[in-house]
């Protein structure tokens, strides 16, 4: 099992890329950076792919809206180039408050429009032609789709590092999940209760590996996760509360009622009662009430967070349960407690 970390996306890139070090150092595998509406992740990830030696780097999430297919592989192309093929590819659907809220672009059609990003991103790196009439996209864009007769195909001037960039897929819903076994190399479940994975995500992972290609190898899962390593009760309640905050911004806030991806994944895990709370607290202004309203049972069984032995027997939960990364957001209050923790992390997956 690998460890990863999650990386903040509000800025503080040299100081961020400063920190690394002392992460690789402690055997810190890989570093996952999302994107939101704040400076973008590709120049981040560029700056620490030229500050870093060893880490893996992963885009976490790119939405697949606002950069087109043929941009979102160049991009791989360029990170993977720059970091000496330590990039992955992380691609996701977002929702339609980021999509048409900030980027102005209608959110339709997600399952197909990441079949074809998939596809046309794959062509990219092969330096064929790229030659695609999907649903959705259009290369060469011809007149019968509002093309004005001039385009032509054309392929890849660069030769990529890698023709075949890994690539994950951020999901939780079954249809989603099912893609990310079908056609990716990876799965970034944001949330992940490895006891109840099973029956929360196990037949849309069944459907989407009966069409799994082998060439793609065996279905990598980057369970996202927080982790604190500590006896002490008082650090151990500090960290579980920002667990609760944390849960309760995306269980409660992301997403409209009715429309919100990890409020839906939670209630899979068999928490429907608590979900549905979580969210009208939330959505009527009362956070720590919002936060308080999520079980323990579900906050812990989620994190990391505790003395040494009980971490191990985590751990132990989450391999089980198929994950294959660990995406460990260290909760400790100091830059070196947060690097101790990585290191006692990766032994005890070693």
């Amino acid at each position: 099992m690998k460890i990863g970390m999650p990386i903040a996306y509000e800025g503080g890139f040299t100081e961020t890329a400063a920190r690394m070090a002392d992460y690789e150092q402690a055997g810190l595998d890989m570093v996952s950076l999302s994107e939101a509406y704040s400076f973008d992740s590709v120049s981040q990830l560029g700056y620490l792919a030229a500050k870093t030696s060893t880490l893996e780097l992963t885009s976490s999430v790119l939405n697949i809206y606002s950069r087109t297919p043929a941009l979102l592989a160049m991009t791989a192309a360029g990170l993977d180039y720059v970091s000496g093929g330590r990039f992955t590819l992380g691609i996701g659907s977002s929702g339609p408050q980021v999509i048409e809220g900030f980027h102005g672009v209608r959110y339709d059609a997600p399952v197909a429009r990441t079949r074809e990003v998939a596809r046309i991103c794959r062509q990219v790196w092969r330096r064929e032609l790229l030659l695609h009439d999907g649903p959705h996209y259009h290369a060469p864009l011809s007149p019968p789709h509002g093309g004005g007769g001039q385009a032509k195909p054309l392929k890849m001037i660069n030769r990529p590092v890698r023709d075949r960039i890994p690539m994950t897929l951020a999901a939780l819903g079954p249809r989603n999940v099912a893609l990310a076994a079908e056609l990716f190399e990876g799965w970034e479940p944001a949330f992940y209760y490895p006891e109840r994975a099973p029956a929360a995500f196990g037949d849309a992972i069944a459907a989407g590996l009966a069409r799994r290609d082998d060439s793609l190898g065996p279905l990598q899962i980057n369970a996202i996760t927080n982790v604190a390593i500590t006896s002490d009760l008082a650090e151990t309640a500090a960290a579980l509360e920002q667990v609760r905050r944390h849960l309760a911004l995306y269980v409660g806030g992301m997403g409209a009622k009715g429309a919100n991806y990890y409020n839906t994944a939670v209630r899979r895990f068999g928490f429907s009662g608590a979900a549905e709370k979580v969210q009208e607290l939330y959505l009527s202004g009362q956070k720590a009430a919002a936060a308080a309203a999520l079980p323990e049972e579900l906050v812990r069984a989620m994190s990391l967070v505790g003395p040494v032995g009980y971490i191990k027997e985590r751990v132990a939960a989450f391999a089980e349960a198929g994950a294959t990364t660990l995406i460990a957001r260290p909760l400790a209050p100091t830059h070196e407690r947060r690097v101790a923790d990585i290191a006692t992390l990766k032994k005890l997956v070693s």
